[in-house]
């Protein structure tokens, strides 16, 4: 599927309608042969493209063979690994009023590590059909073997669809209010919840997105991100059709495997906007030799998003000094801030400014005050502020009133992008959804979960309420005791360590687990399991009830690069984790209950 990348422009500014069906096949009438996906299928050279003709095509087939086997309203379950068969899927559920549900296919190596997350998924959104390729297909039975849930629904398979089976589609009844998909969250402090996203959604955010990042028809984007996950679908599966621009996708496990491919595909492509987690940024910094960057010109890529964890202000500093000789700005660098229940994003800055960086000082931070630092500072991200249509307050999530100018309190959002509450949930759908103010605001707020301030107009995010240490009445950011354990030593892995905290006679214990890299044969653990306790004691007045080196990769997180706490705590009770060497106070222990302000 090769196109011709001649084309009429064709702002979005045109498009009046209130659907992604009507957007493309309104693309696909006025610029059928614009360029809009290119699959690296090797991570380099081997490569496949559609245009937007063609994938308006391969969407109507799609369809029209579904909904011989489902209706409108149901759930489609989709497990790919990424990749235009995953776009066409995706789209075939869009044209067939049928309910999309991204996830990815459970990895057999590590198999009870992911098909957990796929079975809770099934379990809650109650799927009809699950939609795949020819290839996962046929390694279906080992997975039904496991889960008679996916044993139970009928497989088909999308890149076996004929073209000409497009004849037989009719437009399906879907407007702005029409559900488009179930967005199952991370998972990073609870069991995945299916977030209710409609079309409307989908158009406001990808308003915003192109606001954020100051997009055109000619931004060009590169992504390697999984496209189950809401960054990398709304970010550059559905952006790309919403401006009519380009998209140059490889998958997660290219990168992995040579992170250095992510910038070859952004230099060969003259990429404009491309971007990932944090981790991403310090892999690339850690792992990219000097000698594979010859030839490399990252010039052209002037919007390098940050998101989806906590953004470290030394990553983006390492992260500049080595790609800066290759083209790299620093004014690049774009630290932004969102979430599923907000469809994708929520606040960004100038694509065009500079990083706001501000240090505080740590423990007026554990008070949720924002002071300037005295003894120990923290340096903290920006994340840009509200955009079009949207508000953000501060707020005490007890008192519900707005905090004032140096507090800290939870953020809230309000805006056509939040999306519709969580798939058979109404409870907490009321409870994180319908939140309201004190004060008699008539707004209605999305509750993020999310604690941070407002300095002007810049948002800063501080950490999560759920992720809480409480130890003698004293609040901690896990975060900040990973960050001192990580950096203990090089042998540690940065990105690699969890902190949580346990209850012994009522009163809270706080465990590290922390990744080691391979090549330790030599090092006195036990002595770096002591200097680990001496720098979180020193650093936070905090002695530690246990300090765990495991095996490299083995800290849980989600598709996001999220650090699952609660998951990791667990394993460390259950004994679970693949341990290297522990050091731990001899106490019973039992689990916390949720850290107070939830």
């Amino acid at each position: 599927m090769t196109a011709n990348t001649a084309s009429a422009e064709l702002p979005i500014e045109n498009f009046d309608g209130c659907n992604f069906v009507d957007l493309l096949r309104w693309r696909a009438d006025h610029q059928p042969d614009r360029l809009i996906f290119t699959e690296l299928l090797d991570g380099e050279d081997q490569s496949l493209e559609i245009a937007c003709a063609a994938l308006d095509r391969r969407a109507r087939a799609v369809a029209a063979r579904l909904l011989e086997i489902a209706s409108p309203g149901d759930r489609a379950l989709l497990l790919y690994a990424g990749g235009i068969d995953f776009v066409e899927a995706f789209l075939g559920c869009l044209y067939a009023g049928v309910v999309a549900v991204p996830s990815y296919p459970p990895d057999p190596t590590r198999i009870e590590r992911t098909l957990p997350r796929l079975r809770s998924i099934v379990r809650d959104a109650q799927p009809r059909i699950i939609l795949s390729t020819t290839g996962i297909i046929g390694l279906a039975e080992q997975l039904c073997a496991q889960a008679t849930e996916l044993a139970r629904l009928p497989w088909f398979a999308t890149d076996a669809v004929q073209d000409n089976d497009a004849d037989a589609w009719r437009q399906p009844d879907v407007d702005a209010n029409s559900l488009a998909l179930l967005q199952y969250t991370s998972g990073s402090t609870a069991e995945p919840k299916g977030v209710m996203v409609t079309h409307g959604n989908l158009l406001s955010n990808e308003a915003m997105i192109k606001h954020a990042f100051g997009h055109t028809e000619h931004s060009v984007g590169v992504s390697w991100l999984p496209v189950f996950h809401d960054m990398g679908l709304m970010g550059h599966i559905l952006q790309p059709i919403y401006l009519g621009a380009h998209s140059v996708l490889l998958s997660p496990l290219a990168f992995l495997q040579r992170p250095v491919r992510w910038l070859t595909a952004i230099s060969k492509y003259r990429a404009t906007t491309s971007g990932a987690p944090n981790f991403a940024y310090e892999f690339c910094a850690r792992k990219i030799k000097a000698e594979q960057l010859e030839g490399i010109d990252l010039s052209s890529w002037r919007v390098a998003y940050n998101g989806a964890e906590p953004i470290a202000a030394e990553t983006l500093e390492r992260f500049t000094k080595a790609f800066e000789p290759h083209g790299f700005r620093p004014k690049s660098i774009y630290p932004c801030y969102g979430m599923a229940e907000a469809t994708l994003i929520i606040s960004g800055g100038d694509p065009d400014g500079s990083v706001a960086i501000k240090e505080v000082d740590a423990p007026a931070l554990l008070r949720h005050r924002v002071a300037p630092p005295r003894s120990t500072g923290r340096r903290i991200v920006g994340c840009g502020n509200a955009l079009p249509g949207e508000s953000i307050a501060i707020v005490d999530p007890q008192l519900r009133t707005r905090c004032s100018a140096g507090r800290v309190g939870e953020i809230w959002v309000t805006g056509p992008h939040v999306t519709a509450g969580y798939w058979n949930r109404d409870e907490e759908s009321a409870r994180t959804f319908g939140a309201k103010l004190s004060d008699g605001d008539p707004c209605v707020y999305m509750r993020t979960g999310d604690l941070g301030f407002l300095d002007g107009d810049e948002l800063y995010v501080t950490g999560r309420i759920k992720d809480a240490i409480i130890i003698r009445g004293r609040n901690h950011y896990p975060q900040d005791i990973e960050h001192t354990v990580s950096s203990c030593d090089p042998i540690l892995r940065p990105g690699g360590a969890a902190a949580f905290s346990l209850q012994e006679d009522d009163e809270g214990r706080v465990v590290v687990v922390q990744e080691i890299r391979r090549e330790h044969v030599g090092v006195d653990l036990d002595q770096l399991l002591g200097r680990i306790c001496e720098a979180v004691t020193a650093a936070h007045q905090i002695r530690l009830h246990a300090a765990v080196l495991i095996e490299p990769g083995n800290i849980p997180k989600t598709s996001s690069g999220k650090i699952r706490r609660r998951t990791c705590r667990d394993l460390f009770r259950a004994e679970e984790l693949p341990e290297v060497r522990r050091w731990q106070r001899t106490r019973t222990i039992r689990v916390a209950t949720a850290a107070a302000g939830a």
